[in-house]
């Protein structure tokens, strides 16, 4: 029935060219470029060196952590209290929304377990290709909140927020998009599948877009709760995936400046469009 009630909402709300879900699937689509833009280097056989790649993970990862508060934490506090919640009571919506978020990532990391790049590819041709597999799939995974995140941010009353929300997390896509088609490069497939793939990962994010202004559309009362579990999952994933991924070759400065480096930028960026 939910499902039901989500596609009519989808469908009537594209009939009548709706700027929240139009603005969703703008930037989702956005996103997936970003995804796209990672790959040139594949393409053009350009070369980088680890130190560069765990800085712009780690410069990712500062983009989405400030991103999360910014845009995510401080609109569900105050779309929390316009509802008629007082202090404490919106800081318990709010948190609870982002305990919620970050356990749902946990549930479906254990779900459909895999294990993390920064374990190597050392053993067994099949095995390179499981781990590989698996880290892509690992990818996917994350991109669905991220996605979500921007039509959950569209759907609320603070449209230029959404905007830095969402050109935070194309932003944070670009290495993304990179990280894959090397995996993917390391054992033996061509560019054309390794840039294919990295395509098709990105297109995840408009479409969990669009799920996430109908399901806020569906119950306005959503909105606070929907902003914070979206939060928690983005930041359950850069502790979970992107941190580690970009310490894995011992380039922990590098990436840890880069993060803040990245924070700061989006937190200028979010201020300043706002």
């Amino acid at each position: 029935m939910s499902i039901v009630l989500l596609s009519v909402e989808i469908y009537a709300r594209l009939v009548a060219n709706d700027p929240q879900l139009s603005g969703a699937l703008r930037w989702g689509l956005m996103a997936a470029f970003a995804t796209a833009l990672g790959t040139l280097p594949v393409v053009l056989s350009l070369q980088f060196s680890q130190r560069a790649h765990d800085a712009m993970l780690g410069f990712g990862a500062g983009v989405m952590l400030a991103a999360s508060s910014f845009s995510l934490i401080l609109p569900a506090l105050v779309a929390a209290e316009s509802q008629g919640a007082g202090p404490w009571q919106a800081g318990a919506i709010v948190g609870g929304g982002i305990v919620f978020g970050a356990l749902c990532l946990l549930w479906l990391d254990r779900a459909l377990p895999h294990e993390h790049f920064v374990k190597g590819l050392e053993g067994s041709k099949a095995r390179k290709l499981r781990r590989v597999w698996l880290f892509v799939l690992a990818i996917c995974l994350h991109n669905f909140p991220e996605g979500l995140a921007i039509g959950v941010a569209f759907a609320g009353t603070d449209p230029i927020g959404a905007r830095a929300l969402a050109m935070g997390i194309s932003i944070q896509d670009v290495p993304e998009g990179l990280v894959i088609a090397i995996a993917l490069l390391s054992v033996g497939y061509g560019r054309g599948v390794a840039v294919g793939v990295a395509l098709l990962s990105g297109l995840i994010e408009p479409l969990a877009a669009v799920l996430g202004v109908a399901v806020i559309a569906v119950s306005a009362t959503l909105l606070p709760w929907g902003l914070a579990a979206a939060a928690g999952a983005m930041l359950f994933v850069i502790s979970h995936e992107i941190i580690p991924e970009s310490h894995r070759q011992g380039h922990e400065s590098h990436a840890t400046l880069g993060l803040i480096i990245g924070f700061v930028l989006m937190m200028l960026l979010d201020t300043a469009l706002g």
